[in-house]
């Protein structure tokens, strides 16, 4: 017997060496490939990369998974404690595996076989670490023991906190959230700090699987978990009784975050952020590389900016008449319903949209578009308005089918079901009926001293389109490219009192004639300088550019960046090339920052996930900025490298001229600002675009108007008609609290009073006096004499001949 018992022994320890034998070669087999759990010491998840104004507010957020990465010591500890308890009560004293959670979830298998029940894991939050960094997620009873085996090795290499820490800004938490940072503004808005527990212990339910117990579609399910987790903070004892019972009074009050742009009227201005980073740093570094963007946004400055054009372009758009209804509806039952379905502009929170109710002969009733729950159910409140007839009087000037009738009552105009934008009358009592304007146009705002871009509007409504018009749109400038011809005749002999002749002229290029124009065809004959860009005079332009060469005109162009590389052709010299908006304010910015070639920027700063700075708009050097103490040396100063690509002296003298465009020429509504403000106005044959751009001594903007597709906007549509009001409107609330500055005289120029027809000094008592500055070693003209009245070739090779009667040469015409 007892030999008996020895052979089965025997065999027993032969069999049990050979399971384990067998158990080991497994587990070995297992291990041969295990991943490099060293990697999470090096681990940099996707974070999101935030885009923020100049005033720190928050613009956009870019991310292909919205995670925010949070250190360990940055998590309260009531989340720490909700995640614990729902996830793995035991974390901070098992060795990576709880082995009593394992026992129970093996007998619960054991009992759910032939079910068809999803099996158990009990995995510890050490085993989800090394699954959702290292392994799969198929459930295989390989991967679970490669999960135990890692899992142990994580634990033997890092702390609890760091793996802890790892695991919070990992997990999925549905809501396109990753990381427990990215959850709580993903779904309550608010930072990590502010979780309360009823919330910290839903967002703890999520990682189980956040589709089932999502806060809308699974409303119940989702509150029975979280009330467990609130029961097991209470057994662990994270909380008291009553704090967990006052929890789990609460709904989950889940108020999910909008996505992409939050500060108000910034669209336009974060899009082109956004392309600037993708083409510096590319796609991976913009949606996963967690930087920090701080840009030259002015966010009082922005909302001003898009309320000018806005205003701008409905002045324009309503004047053409109303083209009827964005769409029509059935309302024969719940008109909310349908309603609520029409796209409604996101960014234009002012209009809404509103369906026609009925259609009298005094006036509509129309129902708004109802809201939107959290949840993104329609909201069971209805309201209607009503406009009278005299509220929409212009839109009783309507177009059907492309003609342009008055209609005699505002059914005429729409009709029951038809769906149309309104809006509330600025004094608060009544609508009024409102259209998306069709004319296109943008606006930016410029430091001239920095190139810092201070606004920029690319349209009327970046949800309507998203095409930048300030960046993107090539137009010709037309007249507001002449103060550059005039500025190459100044920095080469001319001066403000130069005259020219204002007559009509005839261009042969090859078999090609051009016969250019004044606006409004007239001309005025001999005139200075100065009166030829305060009225704008194509003719003068055409034959100053003559008298220089367009191969300098063209180099002054491209010097002043406007163009990359422009053609010499004489027709450029009224602006026949394109460009855009943000080009011309940079431009611009030459006459009033004294000559200094600047480089525009919506960025001043980057940094990395680690805080370090990566980009810096501001190139300027600081000697001595860095030292330690004060030994009787000079104050730092910033040097300042920007290329001076103009006379300083030059610079002002455009500057008195464009001066003199607002206070006596094209641009005169803008004087009624009162206060020193250069600039020029700009309109293009059959007026397709409309320009003015102007500047004080510390701002420049620039405003264009004009169809996407270029055509006429009708007679009368000029630059100072359409762009120089939205500039005007736009500087008024910008300035408002800011005290006038004069632009300030270079030192060493001569303000010598002349005949403003004449461009000779003036005697004293003589009318059409001005105050013109002249650069030393200059001045007016001894003797009257006129540019322009021989042509022959020009240097282009064009053959220009006067059409009116020639002038006669006296003397040197003012040049020195």
């Amino acid at each position: 017997m007892i030999r008996l018992i020895g052979y089965f022994f025997g065999v027993a320890i032969m069999l049990g060496l050979l399971v384990a034998a067998g158990v080991g070669i497994y587990i070995s087999q297992l291990t041969d490939d295990l991943p490099d759990y060293e990697v999470l010491a090096k681990y940099e998840p996707p974070v999101t990369t935030r885009v923020h104004a100049a005033d720190g507010a928050l613009m956009g957020e870019f991310a292909r998974e919205r995670r925010l990465y949070l250190p360990i010591q940055a998590v309260p500890d009531r989340v720490k404690a909700a995640f614990l308890s729902a996830e793995d009560k035991n974390f901070y004293t098992h060795p990576g595996i709880d082995v009593t959670g394992l026992t129970r979830a093996v007998l619960t298998n054991v009992q759910n076989m032939g079910s068809g029940r999803r099996p158990v894991g009990a995995s510890t939050i050490t085993q989800q670490v090394a699954k959702n960094f290292l392994l799969t997620s198929k459930q295989t009873y390989d991967r679970k023991i490669r999960e135990m085996i890692l899992a142990f090795r994580i634990e033997q290499a890092y702390s609890k906190d760091r793996i802890f820490e790892l695991y919070l800004n990992e997990i999925f938490f549905g809501l396109g959230s990753y990381g427990i940072a990215g959850a709580a503004l993903a779904y309550y808005d608010k930072s990590v700090n502010e979780l309360t527990v009823g919330e910290a212990a839903y967002l703890a339910s999520l990682p189980k699987g956040p589709s089932n117990y999502h806060p809308f579609r699974h409303t119940e399910r989702a509150i029975e978990r979280r009330d467990w987790v609130i029961d097991q903070m209470v057994a662990n004892g994270y909380v008291d009784a009553a704090e967990g019972a006052k929890a789990k009074a609460e709904g989950l009050n889940v108020k999910p975050r909008s996505r992409g742009n939050y500060l108000f009227a910034g669209e336009y201005f974060t899009e082109e952020v956004r392309r600037e980073i993708m083409d510096r740093y590319g796609e991976d570094a913009l949606y996963e590389g967690g930087l920090s963007v701080r840009t030259t946004l002015d966010p009082k400055l922005q909302v001003i900016a898009r309320k000018a054009l806005q205003h701008g372009l409905i002045r324009y758009d309503t004047l053409r008449g109303y083209r009827g209804p964005v769409t029509q509806i059935d309302i024969s039952g719940d008109w909310g319903v349908p309603l609520a379905e029409v796209p409604a502009l996101s960014d234009v929170p002012e209009w809404k949209l509103g369906v026609v109710l009925d259609a009298g002969a005094d006036g509509l009733t129309l129902g708004l578009q109802p809201g939107r729950e959290v949840s993104g159910e329609v909201v069971a409140e209805r309201e209607e308005i009503s406009i009278s007839t005299e509220d929409m009087k212009w839109a009783m000037s309507h177009i059907v089918d492309g003609k342009r009738l008055k209609a005699n009552t505002p059914a005429d105009v729409l009709q029951p079901g038809d769906v149309a934008y309104v809006e509330k009358k600025p004094e608060g009592d009544g609508w009024t009926l409102r259209q998306v304007p069709q004319v296109g146009g943008g606006l930016v705002a410029m430091d001239p001293h920095t190139g810092r871009v201070l606004a920029m509007v690319g349209g009327f409504s970046f949800s309507q389109s998203e095409f930048n018009r300030a960046t993107q749109a090539y137009r010709q400038p037309g007249s507001s490219f002449k103060p550059f011809v005039y500025a190459a005749a100044l920095d080469n002999g001319y001066t403000p009192a130069s005259v020219v002749l204002d007559a009509p002229i005839t261009i042969t290029i090859g078999n090609e004639v051009w016969s250019p124009k004044n606006y409004g065809g007239k001309s005025a004959g001999p005139s200075t300088l100065r009166a030829g860009i305060e009225r704008s005079r194509n003719l003068m332009t055409v034959r100053l550019a003559n008298d220089m060469g367009m191969p300098l005109v063209a180099e002054y162009a491209e010097r002043f960046g406007v163009y990359d590389k422009m053609p010499p052709h004489i027709a450029m010299s009224l602006g026949s090339g394109e460009t855009t908006v943000m080009r011309m304010v940079s431009a611009y910015s030459v006459f009033a920052n004294g000559g200094k070639s600047i480089k525009p920027s919506l960025i001043d700063r980057i940094q990395d996930r680690y805080g370090k700075t990566v980009y810096k708009h501001d190139e300027r050097g600081c000697d001595g900025c860095n030292s330690t103490a004060w030994n009787g040396q000079p104050e730092p100063e910033l040097i300042d490298n920007s290329e001076q690509v103009l006379d300083p002296m030059t610079a002002y003298q455009m500057t008195s001229m464009m001066e003199g465009v607002v206070q006596r020429g094209t641009a005169t509504t803008v004087a009624e600002l009162g206060r020193p403000i250069a600039g020029k106005t700009g309109t293009t044959n059959e007026e397709k675009d409309a320009w003015f751009v102007g500047y004080t001594p510390d701002i420049v903007v620039g405003v264009y108007m004009g169809y996407d597709q270029p055509k006429p906007m009708g007679k009368g549509s000029t630059g100072g008609g359409l762009a120089a009001p939205i500039f005007k409107e736009f500087m008024a609330e910008a300035l408002k609290d800011m005290r006038p500055v004069e632009f300030q005289v270079p030192e060493g120029m001569k303000l010598i009073a002349i005949n403003r027809q004449t461009g000779m000094q003036a005697a004293e008592g003589q009318p059409g006096v001005i105050m013109e500055a002249f650069k030393p070693g200059t001045g007016p003209a001894d003797s009257y004499s006129i540019i322009g009245g021989d042509f022959g070739t020009s240097q282009s090779g064009a053959a220009i001949s006067p059409s009116a009667s020639r002038a006669i040469q006296t003397g040197g015409g003012g040049l020195y």
